[in-house]
């Protein structure tokens, strides 16, 4: 009773040491092999592949880790190679950085260990396994596959690498004692420990969350296997694995620390229906193939312990230089993520209504907070201004107003040096004009000038003192980039003022009342509205493209939500102006037209079918009556074709159910020279005051934001190009008719 429970005792003190293992130490030389490969700039886990599996202590982490990490492979395409492609680097690095490094590999090493057996010696028998183990299972391929069985036979002696690891010692006495009475492990390891390694090894194995074909092979390889397959399924890799060991052992490659006689591979093999000559084949490649798998590994190299330190310290500083590197690249990020910031919170504090000076004034508040700066003032000079500028200052308690400065006529508001380049300036050997007028002190030393530039034109500067000793140059891209964004906001502000001065123009023209029967526009008139809408167009399309651009740059690199949406909104409704630019253009500089003869019913035929793919309905009631003697017309047919699809899409919205008849009759006019068109519709039609302004640009009769109004003008102008005219008449509930003239010649 007392032996028993000493037995148990010591069995559980075992297997408490070998439950607390988290992995299997490796040897030096192996280390030596993946140091070099650890601390590539570029590092990817594939690179390891040839060594980590066939290595058991790296296997077996890398199987243990993939499971960690939520991986499930099926038997049939699982393989150690396959679980480390998919980890990502950094975890796979850093778990096999963490494997220890074993002092001794045999008794040359240690000569403590009192025996001719080592680490070295039983994972050469665990490669010798393994590539039995895989040749055997891609014979039989159909009961097994070959990497689950390779991986199997890599790990089967995982118990015996355990007990080397938390005993070495002791079990170095175990395997000396088998070998001088001719006994396997297995057995001394029962009588002395009161447990055996195919346990151990078991339980490790479930705890590590291996393949459970993997944990039965361990198990089960000193067992009767062939009685156990033919009543527990899953076993075959064990038999497959029992059979390996055995024709490694027969071959004396590597050491397994067992001395006991082996059962017959010839026996075992029949099993599993595989031949004599088979078998040879295997034994006769197995050299071959251990060895160049050992060689990966390193197995063969001398001083490894000397050669192990050296590539240690070379690993070791490569690292730290990484990780210098790493830390200056994440402080590097971590200011451009704070000026991310900076802009992401001026940009906010604007909308399209801000005036220049507004924003002027929130970007200079925020760049003395964000920069930590003493006084600042940021002055404008719009395109065009005269030498009184206005003026933002901010003085050290935040407190801002705006002032009226005058430049001296012999000074340049933007000194030459600034004017279409970036630099940063000492701000009192150029504009010493400047602090003359204004009632704030900015020290002499610390004051810089800086311009706000945008597409190489200097639309103000920013004066502010630094208050800290820092060279101003460290930041240069930093205030490029922020002065940047402000001056396309500004860009941009500047853009609406003289839009709103084309629009009192615009407006002046426009609002002539127009005493004639139906409404007409003259060709100066239109010129005059398209030269303004040219102006406009350009003016607006510079600056618009600069904020969409930017706003799309920042939203891409932030990542606070609420913020990304921000920027969204911004680019959507930059886009949105840019279109109604397009518009503009359109109706402001459209193509010259390229006449020539175009059959009437064919041009009548193309506008329905356009006007039916703008209206967007499933069909439209159009009646074309053509007179029978009609000649061609002499025109650019898509341009005209076009603006009849406007017209024929304005008679069809006339009806509350787009369904009502449209009628287009053709005649000849003025001696055969014409070819007049006359749409009709009996839709709501127009009253005295929208008729008069039917063919404004940007008038639609529609509730705002639903139609932009430039459908009829822009026919006009098409109609007009090719020598043509259109007049309209409407009464108010009756409908309206659309009369257009054509050249024939």
């Amino acid at each position: 009773m007392a032996e028993r429970i000493a037995g148990a005792t010591v069995a559980s003190r075992v297997e408490l040491a070998v439950s607390q293992l988290d992995s299997i130490s490796t040897l030096p030389c192996v280390a030596v092999q993946l140091f070099p490969k650890l601390v590539q700039a570029q590092f990817s886990p594939s690179v390891l592949s040839d060594i980590v599996e066939s290595e058991p202590a790296l296997a077996a982490k890398v199987l243990s880790l993939g499971r960690q990490q939520g991986m499930s492979l099926p038997d049939e395409r699982f393989s150690v190679r396959r679980v480390l492609d998919k980890l990502p680097a950094y975890v796979a690095r850093d778990a096999i950085l963490s494997i220890k490094v074993s002092r001794a590999s045999g008794p040359e090493d240690d000569p403590e260990c009192g025996t001719i057996f080592g680490k070295r010696e039983l994972i050469v028998h665990s490669l010798a396994v393994a590539c039995c183990a895989k040749e055997i299972a891609e014979i039989i391929s159909a009961q097994a596959d070959p990497q689950l069985a390779y991986c199997a036979g890599l790990l089967h002696d995982l118990g015996k690498l355990a007990l080397q690891e938390v005993m070495p010692k002791s079990f170095s006495r175990i395997v000396e004692e088998a070998r001088s009475s001719g006994a396997g492990s297995y057995a001394i390891e029962q009588e002395n420990l009161a447990t055996d390694h195919t346990i151990l090894g078991k339980s490790l194995a479930q705890r590590w969350h291996l393949p459970e074909a993997v944990v039965l092979a361990i198990w089960l390889h000193h067992s009767d296997t062939e009685a156990i397959c033919q009543s527990v399924r899953g076993t075959r890799i064990a038999q497959i694995v029992q059979l390996a060991d055995s024709l490694a052992r027969q071959s004396d490659i590597g050491k397994s620390g067992s001395y006991d006689s082996y059962g017959s591979p010839e026996t075992m093999a029949q099993s599993l229906g595989i031949g004599a000559a088979q078998l040879q084949q295997i034994r006769r490649r197995l050299p071959e193939t251990v060895g160049h798998k050992s060689k990966a590994l390193g197995l063969d190299m001398p001083n490894e312990v000397d050669r192990y330190c050296d590539a240690a310290h070379t690993a070791a500083v490569q690292l730290a230089r990484k990780q210098t590197a790493e830390s200056i690249e994440n402080r590097q990020l971590q200011a451009a993520s704070n000026h991310l910031d900076f802009a992401m919170d001026f940009l906010l504090s604007i909308d399209s209504g801000s005036t220049a000076l507004s924003i002027a004034e929130s970007f200079a508040t925020r760049w003395q907070r964000f920069y930590q700066t003493g006084s600042v003032c940021l002055y404008l000079v719009p395109p065009g201004s005269g030498q009184s500028l206005e003026a933002v200052v901010v003085a050290n308690l935040g407190q801002s107003k705006t002032v009226l400065i005058d430049v001296p006529e012999d000074s340049a508001p933007i000194p030459r040096k600034m004017s279409g380049n970036f630099a940063v300036l000492k701000a009192h050997d150029y504009v010493d004009w400047l602090f003359e007028q204004l009632d704030t002190d900015f020290d002499h030393d610390r004051t810089r000038l800086v311009p706000v530039l945008c597409g190489g034109k200097a639309l103000g500067a920013i004066v502010f003192e630094l208050n800290y000793p820092v060279e101003p140059a460290l930041f240069d891209e930093k205030f490029r980039a922020a002065t940047s964004i402000v001056a396309a906001v500004l860009d941009l502000a500047f853009a609406r003022q003289r839009q709103a001065h084309f629009a009192e123009r615009f407006a002046g023209l426009i609002s002539r009342p127009d005493q004639a029967s139906e409404a007409r526009l003259t060709d100066d008139s239109v010129g005059a509205l398209a030269e303004m809408a040219a102006g406009v167009a350009h003016e607006l399309n510079n600056p618009l493209s600069v904020i969409s651009g930017r706003a799309q740059l920042l939203a891409e690199a932030e990542t606070d939500q609420a913020k990304q949406q921000s920027l969204r909104q911004i680019q959507e409704n930059a886009s949105e102006a840019s279109s109604v630019i397009g518009d503009l253009i359109g109706f402001a500089e459209p193509p010259a037209p390229r006449a020539g003869r175009m059959d009437v019913r064919q041009m009548l035929d193309e506008a329905v079918q356009l006007a039916h793919q703008k209206a967007n309905v499933e069909q439209l009631n159009v009646e074309i009556e053509i007179a029978e003697d009609i000649r061609d017309v002499y025109i650019d047919s898509a341009q005209v074709a076009s603006a009849l699809a406007n017209v024929i899409c304005n008679a069809v919205e006339s009806y509350p159910d787009a369904m009502g008849p449209v009628h287009i009759a053709a005649t000849h006019g003025r001696a055969g020279e014409i070819v007049t068109l006359q749409i009709s519709d009996r839709g709501c039609g127009m009253d005295g005051e929208t008729l008069k302004k039917a063919m404004q640009p940007f008038f639609s009769a529609k509730p705002a934001g639903r139609k932009r109004g430039t459908g009829l003008a822009y026919a006009v102008r098409l109609i007009q190009s090719n020598k043509g005219s259109l007049s309209i008449s409407s009464e108010k509930g009756s409908g309206t008719t659309v009369r257009i003239s054509l050249p024939c010649k």
